[in-house]
């Protein structure tokens, strides 16, 4: 007899950011040199590495669940991956957040037939229209089927295959949309691109912030202890004392900057004075390298002191 699957909701914070998003490019085949690579984490428990962000899959008694699902054109490699460890076609699909490297393939498994499981502001940002700043272009919102169609504010819960799927809000992160994904019985974590291998991608555009994002690690180091497996939104399987030393590495390199931003100092001033000089090696990267992230630290920084400065209304 298959376990009863049921979802615990809980209120909490309310929207406050506005959406800015990757325009959603048409369906196409996969590259065929894209493989999908299954890395074994716990058992019944796997990560899926291909194009874009990091798939967690549970596979069991219940059924079949993804976190995550890369772009639109994975959506058949990633099917292909699951059929070869169940015979049962993805029940749920989990966002950790909004972006399109991560819900590119919500059209296709949501046509499906999956239920597709987020945070609120991932609906509300994926479900309406809006002009890209960037390019000053209209960009349409999804289409239905891959929205998501549960959503929480703050708290949830999925009990599938005999794991406790707890969902929790990390505000104004690496967006305003982001979530972890902890299996409390197999003790792993899906953290999104909260924590990745490189220097991190912080969307102001979409709500995210520095100091939430040293908060939101701060809360999830509280839930987590030696033996705790994170899958990260890219790069390889991790584990607490990697998620502390990446913790620390911002807390530094986000005094250093705001230091400098309260001298005054350019944000040109600021990329030469490189205050990521001592983790440049261990996260930097061709993808999103030390002057890319330092140009966003800096107006981060900039906004965050100039909030701070503001007189606080009676």
């Amino acid at each position: 007899m298959r376990r009863r699957v049921s979802l615990a909701l809980a209120s909490g914070a309310a929207f406050c950011a506005a959406a800015v998003l990757a325009q959603q490019p048409p369906p196409m085949p996969a590259p065929p040199d894209v493989k999908v690579e299954t890395v074994n984490v716990a058992p019944g428990i796997y990560m899926l590495v291909g194009r874009g962000g990091n798939v967690g899959l549970t596979v069991g008694s219940d059924g079949t669940a993804i976190i995550d699902d890369q772009f639109d054109d994975m959506a058949p490699k990633l099917r292909a991956a699951i059929a070869l460890l169940s015979d049962k076609p993805a029940k749920f699909v989990i966002n950790t957040h909004l972006h399109g490297d991560h819900t590119g393939g919500n059209d296709q498994f949501g046509r499906a037939g999956a239920v597709i499981i987020a945070h609120e502001n991932v609906r509300k940002m994926l479900g309406r229209d809006f002009v890209n700043p960037a390019t000053n272009e209209p960009v349409k919102a999804r289409a239905r089927e891959a929205l998501p169609v549960i959503t929480f504010a703050d708290r949830a819960a999925l009990h599938f295959n005999d794991d406790d799927l707890e969902f929790m809000h990390l505000p104004n992160a690496h967006t305003a949309t982001d979530i972890v994904v902890r299996f409390r019985k197999a003790n792993v974590v899906h953290m999104g691109d909260c924590f990745t291998g490189g220097f991190p991608f912080i969307d102001r555009n979409t709500g995210g912030t520095l100091d939430g994002l040293i908060a939101g690690h701060e809360t999830v180091l509280a839930t987590v202890d030696d033996s705790t497996k994170i899958i990260r939104g890219h790069g390889p399987l991790g584990n607490k004392a990697e998620l502390q030393a990446y913790r620390d590495m911002l807390v530094v390199v986000r005094d250093r900057v705001l230091k400098l931003v309260k001298a005054g100092k350019s944000q040109e001033q600021v990329v030469a004075a490189r205050p990521t000089k001592d983790f440049e090696e261990k996260y930097g990267g061709a993808n999103f390298n030390a002057e890319q992230w330092l140009g966003r630290a800096y107006v981060d920084q900039q906004a965050s002191l100039k909030a701070r400065r503001q007189p606080s209304k009676p």
